[in-house]
Parts: structure tokens; C-alpha cells; sequence
């Protein structure tokens, strides 16, 4: 019984990783002459970073989930050993 408890589960983190940030050039002109680009930029960074916060809500909530678990395999345990 100890040695199931030792046994790592898999372990399924997920990496979220936050959108670079649109780069948006000081010159009026070059905004001008870009301005497809840079909107489009924005528009995907936009997307990215919603995409991010939903990533970073969803590990949130799975590191509380395994926080919970290890609480309770940690209590088993210290019934286990008598403490």
C-alpha cells in the first residue's frame, strides 16, 4: 500500500505560454503604410491572449485539483505510519 502511494501519477501540466506583444511602430507613416499588418497583429494577439488566460484558468484550476489530491495522499499516509 505504501509503495502505491510513492508511485508518481502522470503528471499532464499544461504550458501556457503568453503571446508576444504587437509591435506598433512610433512613425505615423510606417503605421500607415503597414496598417493591415499591425491590425492584423493585434487582432491575433487579441485571440492568443484569450486563449492564454483560458490556459492559465484551466492549470489553475488542475494544480488545485492535485493540490487536493496530494493533501489527501499525504493524510493516508500519516495514518499509515501512525502520526
Amino acid at each position: 500500500m505504501v509503495l502505491l502511494i510513492c508511485v508518481p501519477e502522470p503528471v499532464f501540466a499544461e504550458s501556457c505560454f503568453a503571446p508576444a506583444r504587437p509591435f506598433l511602430p512610433s512613425d505615423s507613416q510606417a503605421a500607415r503604410d503597414y496598417a493591415d499588418i499591425i491590425r492584423g497583429d493585434f487582432e491575433d494577439y487579441i485571440s492568443n491572449i484569450q486563449d492564454y488566460f483560458r490556459c492559465l484558468d484551466n492549470e489553475r484550476a488542475r494544480a488545485f485539483k492535485e493540490a487536493r489530491e496530494v493533501s489527501e495522499d499525504y493524510g493516508r499516509f500519516l495514518q499509515l505510519v501512525g502520526d
